[in-house]
């Protein structure tokens, strides 16, 4: 049984989480498990100034309230949580979805997907969290977090779900472009769309025998290719790409796992998320 697992929270990416989740299962008759983490660092906290000459009774008295509006907080938190997970269900369900489980966990969403990731195939999340500010190219800290961790592919949505008809693969000859070449080749999630796969930097033999090799595989199990080497750096020119409307879905493969690259995405990789007008497929 394949598995969706969609992360929703308050942002105003939630809408467009759950319409692309509901798309990826109708594509991979998958089971959708949405997941809203509480991440007790991502609760505010009320702050006081102690350095007044506060007696030892006021300040008891005054942590004693603290403590009692920590918890309030906590309790809205959940609820607001749990409110979240019934209108995604909904919407998922207005989509023609049945299959779907809500799960609300404590604790941090990159150690939350560490735990469940052995049995998802296909990760769902925004671009941005309820926590990030409005800068279209501002990444949200989990999204980073979870693409520099797990393993499993990710769908980095924009803020609006778009047919996916036109499928643009950034591809270098990488290890990573080539996997995420084979798994554009082998799953459902992408059948039918056209594709477009772009290596960008010098134009030489090298480089056209790589990308007619990642043509081919893509040709031989049906999909209609074009592929083009262009001049410039990656982030800018296929950000480019994508804002002229050549795409509805990037994919592109990301860093293996030396013991430095687990630490850090590549800088094309980070700033292709940051600019791309359309969604993110990740391989990894």
């Amino acid at each position: 049984m394949t598995t969706l697992l969609a992360c929703i929270d308050a942002s105003r990416f939630a809408e467009a989480v759950c319409d692309h989740a509901a798309w990826a299962a109708t594509r991979l008759d998958a089971t959708v498990e949405l997941l809203h983490v509480l991440d007790r660092h991502e609760i505010d906290p009320v702050t006081t100034d102690r350095s007044g000459t506060l007696g030892f009774g006021e300040q008891e008295a005054l942590l004693e309230e603290l403590a009692a509006l920590d918890e309030q907080r906590g309790r809205l938190a959940l609820r607001q949580g749990q409110s979240l997970l019934v209108e995604a269900t909904t919407r998922l369900r207005a989509a023609g979805l049945t299959d779907i489980q809500a799960h609300q966990r404590h604790g941090s969403l990159v150690d939350t997907l560490a735990d469940l990731r052995v049995s998802v195939d296909l990760i769902v999340i925004g671009k941005q969290g309820e926590a990030t500010g409005r800068a279209q190219t501002e990444l949200g800290m989990n999204l980073e977090r979870v693409a520099r961790a797990i393993l499993t592919p990710l769908l980095v949505t924009s803020q609006l779900f778009r047919p996916i008809r036109r499928v643009l693969i950034a591809f270098d000859g990488s290890r990573g472009a080539r996997k995420a070449v084979s798994y554009v080749a082998n799953t459902p999630l992408l059948a039918g769309a056209t594709c477009y796969v772009v290596t960008v930097g010098d134009d030489h033999p090298g480089a056209r025998e790589q990308l007619a090799e990642a043509t081919e595989i893509l040709t031989t199990v049906g999909f209609e290719t074009t592929s083009d080497v262009l001049p410039g750096h990656p982030e800018q020119v296929i950000a480019a790409e994508t804002e002229a409307g050549r795409a509805d879905l990037l994919v592109m493969g990301s860093h293996g796992h030396s013991r430095i690259r687990t630490l850090i995405i590549g800088s094309t990789t980070t700033a292709l998320l940051r600019s791309s007008a359309v969604s993110v497929l990740m391989v990894r």
